[in-house]
């Protein structure tokens, strides 16, 4: 039960470090805009990240998922970490957290 925990601590302070990393574009964190998709953990604390850019031609395309991978990676728990991208499902306004719209005057 002890290691059960230990992931779920793991995703939080990934979640966490997800919080700080910022889309230039807009003032509003990649995790409250919907850029992340999923967050896997496995048992060797690996840790691999399914996200989306806001669009195919973001000016951060080759940047922001660098910038994710090696900030999950300062992780000391963290062994590795992959970032894969997807367009599918295409990124929209309604995967953002009701802070991300708030943030933005969409609420």
């Amino acid at each position: 039960m002890e290691e059960f925990n230990d992931t779920i601590n793991l995703g939080e302070n990934v979640v966490m470090v997800l919080k700080t990393i910022f889309d230039p574009e807009i003032p509003v964190d990649i995790y409250e805009l919907g850029l992340i998709y999923d967050v896997m953990i496995n048992e060797n604390n690996d840790v691999k990240i399914l996200m989306t850019l806001t669009s195919p031609n973001c000016p951060v395309a080759e940047t922001l998922p660098q910038e994710v991978e090696e900030k999950i990676k300062s992780i000391d728990a963290v062994k590795s970490c992959e970032v894969e991208i997807t367009f599918d499902p295409p990124w929209s306004k309604d995967l953002m957290s009701e802070v991300a719209k708030l943030e933005l005057g969409m609420l």
